[in-house]
């Protein structure tokens, strides 16, 4: 356990829940699927990473899944092959950087695709679950990213603002099944991904433009992630929460 772990909140309503982690191989994603086998849930996650994520089910005990969530008809038969599902964390996206005149159709759909489009396929085919098991929480990830308007992610930031919107929409839609919608929000948090955009100054200047002056990880994500599954949090939903550090 890593010092940013020790201390950190045990949920009693967490333990033999199951939890679906989408893109949940590396980065935010290994770290709030570590977060919720810490809680005693039954941890499941797709990725298509095959040596990242076949090394971190071996370290948790977690199930990996190989889907590509572009392909919406594997994606939703292998929900449904997982039975019972709790919680759905929808974090699977990619950041990689593009310009405007860069971006051709093609680029316009898979990137759509691969940030947005699924999130909604899992929340659907996640809530026949749900609704059959008396409620669940859905928790989708955004990012600080569309908030800040930071260089070359159009179309992700686009996505990431959707979501925002879908956020709310199926907190509506889903309420009175019992299943609770929200919108985590993370600000920029240091991965061996993220570190491929930063230099040691890049980095400097971020921290220097929070309000908190650290570095956020992977844990830090999850931890919120986690709160908002809990029946701690039984009555929020419809809304996104950040955790940036105070980054302005």
């Amino acid at each position: 356990m890593s010092k940013v772990e020790e201390g950190r909140a045990i949920y009693p309503s967490l333990r033999g829940k199951t939890v679906l982690v989408t893109g949940g191989g590396s980065g935010i994603g290994a770290g709030i699927v570590e977060g919720f086998v810490r809680q005693g849930s039954d941890v499941a996650f797709f990725d298509i990473c095959d040596e990242e994520s076949h090394a971190l089910a071996g370290r948790t005990g977690a199930r990996f899944v190989r889907v590509d969530l572009r392909d919406i008809g594997a994606t939703t038969a292998a929900i449904g092959d997982l039975g019972t599902i709790d919680v759905l964390v929808n974090n699977a996206a990619n950041d990689d950087r593009h310009s405007i005149a860069d971006v051709t159709e093609d680029y316009w759909d898979d990137r759509l695709n691969v940030n947005l489009k699924h999130q909604f396929f899992c929340a659907q085919a996640a809530a026949k679950s749900m609704r059959s098991n008396g409620g669940g929480a859905v928790i989708n990830l955004g990012s600080i990213s569309w908030h800040l308007a930071l260089p070359d992610l159009v179309l992700y930031q686009t996505c990431k603002a959707a979501i925002e919107g879908l956020t709310r929409a199926l907190a509506r839609d889903l309420g009175k099944d019992n299943i609770r919608v929200c919108c985590v929000v993370p600000g920029n948090v240091k991965t061996p991904r993220q570190m491929q955009w930063y230099t040691p100054e890049g980095e400097a200047e971020i921290v220097a433009a929070q309000c908190l002056k650290a570095r956020l990880v992977p844990e830090d994500v999850a931890a919120l992630t986690m709160f908002l599954a809990s029946a701690d949090a039984r009555l929020i939903t419809g809304h996104e929460y950040f955790v940036d550090a105070g980054w302005r």
